[in-house]
């Protein structure tokens, strides 16, 4: 096959093509060329703070009027690199912000060449996290605040498209002030295409509810993590620009090297290369990048992982050429050798995806970057020694013409044969041509009967179809000026490698197949989820009928305490509650005698199972950010708190803001989805604080106690203002603009229609009754005083209000304004006719918090069953969910716990958890688990010990992964606490 390039462009391909006159012949038999591969993603910084015509968005995070074609034509720093890989395009995408602007696509010619762009737009690039490397003292710095500012950007952008159609229509009205930013944006809503950054498999689920919420077009950066939550990515139908830089095997040397990875770390090393070939294998289309390697000339090493783990070679060729090509919208210009195509070529010693074929040379848009020799020994069937006789007096004398290559180097000598001489004549002045070998040699070295001076010698290979080895043409010029012709022929060496071999066997050399098997043994190694400890190959399943008999079950209801007591659960509902119940066919039987069984406990404040950062403080109102966002279903917290006898949790923003961000109500239902997690119907709710954690931020209002009151009162008002306003344009009044969406106003807007609840960060009396005094100006009943350590001196007020308590237990004097806090202070609001719960705040607390219970016995005499509500009913009338959970009575959800003895005694331990008719924690099969996980890491890191040699990771990676960025405690409230539980 032979190609026929003129300029840029690939003009011809075929069989024995005309060679035009003057055309430059490059001979590549014997190789293989393939089309340009594709890089379909490399971020480049842009110029700060650039000469941009036109107003910009009010937050320098949102730049979607950048464009990364301002710097097409600078050269990158590892342009060679990519080369050296066979890349010849590459989208060129803006790093930093959170919409970040436009990328183009550029070819890998010099920086100067004049087709260097080749497509000015591509995508407009997105986020849904707070960028790295910058300080977080300004908004957003959260990943709930960065995703609040995308969203709002977004729906002001749709604003602007509708205001200026409103303002043509009349001109009378007062003009939408122009702006380039949301001129841009509004374009790319329409008619673009966005790709977000998906740092994780999470963000990528989150990515597609943003899209789905504004009907956009999307792609994916993807994380290499995929393969973890695969259903739900391929359930998107997106498309995919994966990296391949697969993790490195972790430390082995030592047992404390060894300790100090998790089981998710080694879990991620064993599954991460084979995520291509699930997402192929889930009918997923991506493309493979080099983003995230540290070395871009690794490329091609980290694909040929990919494929010896499984991935289909056409699948990884198409992933780096034609895939690619469609993905960036350049199908017509690049990723194919045919005629019409831009001249991107891949010129190789052999299969590009096996690991002993190099690059040699890379075509972009026909111009030639020369990469390496070719070196492989096997494809150069001139090295070796070759059988030939040299005249002597007119006599023949048998030697040996050797051609040998170290490195780069091709080199050659004679020797004679007849003696095992160590004399050489060293070729000099070798010049090695595709099919000629010149060069001059000192015969006289070798004996003093050949003639001094230099001898001239010039071989010719001529490749024959029939024969393995080529025949060799050799002519040998004496000093004299005569000439001979030499006859060469291999000398093979079969026998001296045989005599080798039975001295040292030769190393074997292990295939991907052989690699393959031994990571598969008899017991395969399974994907759990969860990824690590506890992880489950499968949802618990719902048995249709379930009953638990002879248990002392504490009702938590009017029925009280029922001794012995059986449940019948149907289809995750509880049917009947009663002594001698009837058991149906077909049911599960639990054999509850000498056990107590409660309801699942519920936790009024907790900050389990959220990545999304606990707190956004960069500005003191926050209500547009939402925790439903950044549910973390893999929070290892939410194992431990089943473990506990907890099944559902109010999961609360942090309280560094006198207005914070929306919560989230869960059930614990571990192995679940995020969206699964949620509890469907909960009312929706919202976090407010009050006292030292919202006015020690001294650059920011409000920075006194005076200041949070007035800041409540200014923002209720502007939201009845907004609502007035949506309220006269939705009746038709269109005197004016259209009212802007504004996200932080619509849940103020909820909150005083009574369809969300305020849970309220307090401790001083003092603000307490301050806080209520604004609320009820504007006729808002709040959720919960959350904390309510000073409540017991104004429980009165608290109860006139109507307001609820969520306390701790028997916290105190760990920071200044809490000094007057009491244990008794539960125990005498509860009197004063308070609905009283105790809470955790913290993840390892909320692991017993059957025990937080009992201390309202301790402390005040509470009975037993009044005070287990202070886990169960109290927290459940307090979130509104009281008609689904909180005790055990006919037509609640099936939220059980069975205890070894009396659930408010310390010696007593959770034996099950259920939720919905799901066992979702059990004693004894969490001693499987530990036993499986301590099994199954042991088997992994026996296969990373009996690996090749691997560049070790090192023991503090540069890069944090986005989850462990974020802290996973309330930190503006933890002064001196424990921070158990952070992952």
């Amino acid at each position: 096959m032979s190609l026929l390039i003129q300029g840029t462009t690939i003009v011809r391909v075929g069989i024995d093509l005309e060679v035009p006159a003057g055309a430059k012949r490059v001979d590549v038999s014997g190789k293989r060329i393939y089309a340009g591969l594709i890089d379909a993603f490399h971020e480049v910084d842009l110029p700060e703070n650039p000469a941009v015509e036109g107003t910009g968005y009010w937050n320098r995070n949102i730049t979607p009027e950048y464009h990364a074609a301002w710097v097409s034509g600078d050269k990158q720093a590892d342009d060679g690199k990519r080369r050296s890989q066979g890349i010849t395009t590459q989208l060129l995408a803006p790093s930093g912000g959170i919409l970040k602007g436009r990328s183009c696509v550029v070819l890998l010619t010099d920086a100067d060449h004049p087709q260097r762009l080749l497509k000015a737009d591509a995508f407009q690039h997105a986020t849904l996290t707070v960028p790295r490397g910058k300080k977080r003292d300004s908004y957003p710095n959260s990943p709930m605040g960065a995703t609040a500012l995308l969203r709002q950007a977004l729906y002001d952008a749709v604003w602007y498209r509708d205001a200026n159609r409103v303002y043509q229509r009349n001109t009378n009205l007062n003009r939408p002030e122009p702006s380039l930013a949301l001129e841009r944006l509004s374009r790319e809503i329409a008619e673009g295409r966005f790709l977000f950054d998906a740092d994780n498999e999470r963000m990528a689920i989150r990515a597609e509810a943003i899209a789905d919420e504004f009907s956009l077009d999307i792609l994916l950066r993807g994380s290499g993590r995929e393969y973890r939550s695969l259903d739900e990515i391929a359930a998107t139908g997106r498309t995919f620009l994966l990296p391949v830089d697969f993790p490195k095997v972790l430390a082995t040397e030592t047992l404390a090297s060894i300790n100090d990875s998790t089981l998710s770390d080694w879990m991620h090393w064993y599954f991460a290369p084979e995520n291509p070939k699930r997402l192929d294998a889930a009918g997923i289309q991506f493309a493979l990048t080099t983003d995230g390697l540290e070395d871009p000339g690794t490329f091609l090493k980290q694909i040929r992982v990919a494929v010896d783990r499984g991935l289909p070679r056409d699948v990884a060729l198409a992933a780096i050429t034609t895939t690619p090509a469609k993905i960036l919208g350049v199908e017509d210009r690049v990723g194919e050798v045919k005629a019409g195509m831009l001249a991107n070529l891949v010129i190789t010693e052999g299969d590009l995806l096996d690991a002993s074929s190099k690059v040699l040379e890379t075509w972009v848009a026909g111009a030639q970057y020369k990469i390496g020799e070719d070196t492989t020994a096997g494809d150069d069937a001139l090295l070796g020694k070759w059988a030939t006789t040299l005249a002597i007096d007119g006599k023949k004398v048998k030697a040996e013409l050797v051609f040998e290559k170290n490195d780069k180097s091709f080199s050659g000598y004679f020797r004679l044969a007849k003696k095992k001489s160590d004399k050489k004549a060293k070729l000099e002045k070798l010049i090695r041509q595709r099919d000629r070998v010149s060069a001059s040699v000192k015969l006289h070295s070798l004996s003093d009967r050949f003639d001094q001076g230099v001898w001239q010698l010039t071989v010719l290979t001529v490749d024959e179809d029939d024969q393995e080895s080529p025949r060799l043409m050799a002519t040998i010029l004496f000093p004299s000026g005569q000439s001979e012709k030499l006859t060469l022929k291999r000398i093979e060496e079969a026998k001296q490698e045989a005599k080798g071999s039975s001295k040292e066997p030769a190393k074997k050399t292990e295939s991907p197949e052989a690699k393959q098997e031994l990571a598969s043994t008899s017991d395969p190694i399974e994907l759990v989820y969860p990824l690590g400890a506890f992880g489950l190959t499968e949802q618990p399943e719902q048995p249709p009928l379930v009953m638990f008999r002879g248990a002392t079950v504490w009702t938590c209801g009017d029925e009280g305490i029922i001794s012995p007591c059986d449940v019948l659960v149907r289809n995750g509902v509880i049917a009947e509650v009663g002594q001698d119940l009837t058991v149906p066919k077909n049911c599960v039987k639990i054999d509850a005698k000498g056990k107590h069984i409660t309801p699942g406990m519920i936790d009024c404040h907790s900050h389990m199972a959220t990545d999304g950062g606990i707190n956004e403080s960069g500005q003191a109102v926050t209500s547009e950010v939402r925790v439903e966002d950044f549910i973390d279903n893999t929070d290892i917290t939410i194992y431990r708190q089943l473990a506990g006898g907890v099944t559902a949790a109010n999961v609360l923003h942090g309280s560094a803001n006198p207005i914070g961000g929306q919560s989230q109500v869960i059930k614990l239902r571990w192995g679940g989805t995020m969206q699964e997690l949620k509890f469907d119907g909960a009312p929706l709710g919202i976090k407010f604080a009050l006292g030292e954690n919202v006015k020690r931020i001294s650059s920011r209002y409000p920075n006194t106690r005076m200041g949070v009151e007035q800041i409540l009162r200014d923002q209720f008002l502007a939201a009845r203002q907004y609502e007035a306003a949506n309220t006269a344009w939705n009746n038709g009044v269109r005197n004016q603009l259209p009212p802007r969406r504004d996200l932080q106003l619509d849940a103020l807007v909820e909150i005083q229609r009574g369809d969300r609840w305020i849970h309220c960060h307090s401790y001083r009396q003092d603000e307490i009754v301050a806080t209520l005094d604004v609320l009820e100006e504007f006729n808002i009943r709040i959720g919960t005083l959350q904390h309510i350590l000073e409540g017991y001196k104004v429980a009165d007020r608290i109860a006139k209000h109507g307001a609820m308590a969520s306390t701790f237990a028997d916290w105190w004097a760990y920071k200044f304004e809490v000094y007057d806090a009491v244990p008794y202070n539960g125990v005498l609001m509860h009197d004063a006719g308070i609905v009283v719960s105790y809470n955790s705040d913290d993840p390892e607390l909320g692991r017993h918090l059957n025990t937080e219970a009992a201390k309202a016995t301790k402390y005040g005499g509470v009975p037993e069953q009044e005070a287990l509500k202070f886990v169960t009913l109290n927290p459940a009338k307090q979130l509104r969910i009281e008609d689904r959970v909180g005790s055990i009575e006919v037509g609640k959800d099936a939220d059980l716990v069975v205890w070894s003895g009396r659930p408010l005694s310390t010696t007593s331990r959770c034996e099950q958890t259920w939720i919905d008719g799901r066992r979702y924690f059990d004693v004894d099969q969490d001693r499987e688990l530990r036993q499986r996980d301590r099994e199954l890491r042991s088997r992994i890191i026996q296969i990373a010990l009996q690996e090749p040699k691997q560049e070790k990771a090192k023991e503090k990676e540069d890069k944090v992964e986005e989850e462990d960025r974020w802290t996973r405690i309330d930190v503006f409230c933890n002064a001196g606490r424990n921070a158990g539980g952070v992952q």
